[in-house]
């Protein structure tokens, strides 16, 4: 018996026969050529935008053409000697928030190469561990971070710059900014590695809902499939005006990553770069910029309910929260003072590329205490976790999640069970939980 012809209640998603809820959004449509990477696909949408990226700091905007021409350039210079950078190897990220991030992410997926950021507040050792667990040959980090790489470590460094300083000679690890390296000419007879669908694209690191830190592998198909949901989400290749996202969250993480070094500029927005959260900086490029959308987490939602005054907020349309639950009084206590912004929110995690749930309309945002629907093609279970059942509408348990967006696999530990949950969903659930694989996506306590 097929999927079309079980039987699914119309309210919940949730078929009895498999004990299965089904996303009730519409499925998106994601590519049939299994050649495609997340650069390429990125690069190949169509939409009106002309600025792509802008400083909130100094005000320098840059446009799509001028970003895939700084990505090709960067590309070109990074896959000749003496960096070689190619399909396999790993490139780290240690930065803060700035324009240089995206063109970073993408010229090492473009090459095939696996991305791994690094949260720049953590210690020397802590990311003198994260270097040693996932192999990075290449770095690119800003000058101020730099003494927090690893010495020993045999990293070629590109500094997330503008201008090369005299003192930069003095570490063999610099071979140029970013700067530099983006005017490279492109050559298009350059050999390309072969970069599918299926090949791994980043590597970040999350500590889950227990033990250690650990490197989670996303492919290609991982970030297409959530560029997306992103754009259905927010129906920006729908609209005639061009959105302005302002980024608050940090990019290293994966919610800053796919939204604001991918997803938005598959479709044409505008993402105002803040390279740190100041809440006058923030209310500043709001009205300088005219940001319609802003993406942050509960904390920056909190200070502005606080505030004795209502901030004033231009043409801010919509506020789009993650990383945590809002409670009823909050989101209330924010239509009160700021009835004109709607608040959306969305739930996901590192394993799932992301958004795994989400609010998307204010009719949806006032049903307190859930985080919403199911993304498009996505399927769910909620489990007992003492007996590993299947459990019906309406019971608390796990949440179990199978989409095309979630990760492959962790890193350095057998994974093979989680392959197979992309596979053999339906088969094997009581497998991962025996061998104790499913502490990860897999374990959200939910009602």
């Amino acid at each position: 018996m097929g999927r079309s012809e079980m039987e699914v209640d119309a309210r919940s998603g949730y078929c009895a026969a498999t004990r299965t809820f089904r996303s009730k959004r519409a499925d998106v449509p994601l590519p049939a050529d299994k050649e495609v990477d997340v650069v390429s696909f990125l690069a190949t949408r169509r939409h009106s935008g002309v600025i792509a990226l802008v400083d909130a700091g100094s005000g320098r905007r840059i446009t799509f053409a001028e970003l895939w021409r700084a990505v090709a350039g960067v590309a070109t210079a990074l896959a000749a000697p003496p960096v070689s950078l190619r399909k396999g190897q790993v490139a780290l990220i240690l930065s803060p928030n700035s324009v240089h991030f995206p063109v970073a992410a993408l010229t090492a997926m473009s090459l095939g190469a696996v991305l791994t950021t690094a949260n720049p507040l953590n210690t020397p050792t802590e990311i003198a561990k994260q270097v040693a667990d996932a192999g990075p040959v290449l770095a690119f980090t800003t000058r101020e971070l730099l003494p927090k790489l690893p010495l020993s470590h045999d990293l070629r460094v590109v500094l997330l710059e503008c201008t090369r300083l005299p003192a930069d000679d003095s570490d063999p690890r610099i071979v140029a900014t970013i700067e530099e390296i983006s005017a490279t000419p492109p050559d298009p007879a350059r050999r390309k590695y072969r970069v599918t669908q299926d090949d791994p694209a980043t590597l970040l690191y999350s500590s889950g809902t227990t033990g250690p830190s650990k490197g989670v592998v996303a492919t290609h198909r991982s970030l297409i499939s959530m560029v997306q949901i992103i754009m259905t989400r927010f129906r920006l290749e729908d609209s005639d005006k061009t959105e302005t996202f302002l980024c608050t969250v940090p990019m290293f993480h994966v919610y800053g990553l796919v939204a604001f070094a991918t997803g938005l500029l598959g479709c044409g927005a505008t993402v105002v770069v803040l390279s740190k959260y100041e809440l006058p900086e923030m209310l500043r490029a709001i009205n300088t910029y005219g940001v319609t959308y802003l993406p942050l987490v509960p904390p920056i939602l909190v200070a502005m309910v606080a505030h004795p005054k209502q901030l004033p907020l231009g043409q801010l349309h919509k506020v789009l929260s993650g990383g945590a639950p809002l409670g009823k009084e909050l989101i209330e206590g924010f239509r009160e003072k700021y009835p004109h912004v709607e608040i959306l929110q969305g739930y996901g995690l590192t394993e799932s590329t992301a958004i795994g749930a989400s609010t998307d309309s204010a009719e949806e945002s006032r049903r307190y205490g859930t985080a919403g629907l199911l993304s498009p093609n996505t399927d769910a279970k909620i489990v007992d976790p003492d007996s590993g059942e299947a459990l019906p509408v309406s019971r608390t348990g796990e949440l179990w999640i199978r989409g095309p967006y979630v990760m492959k696999g962790l890193m350095n530990i057998i994974y093979i069970y989680f392959i197979y949950i992309c596979q053999h969903f339906l088969d094997l659930l009581g497998c991962l939980r025996q061998n104790l694989l499913y502490d990860t996506i897999f374990v959200e306590h939910l009602v």
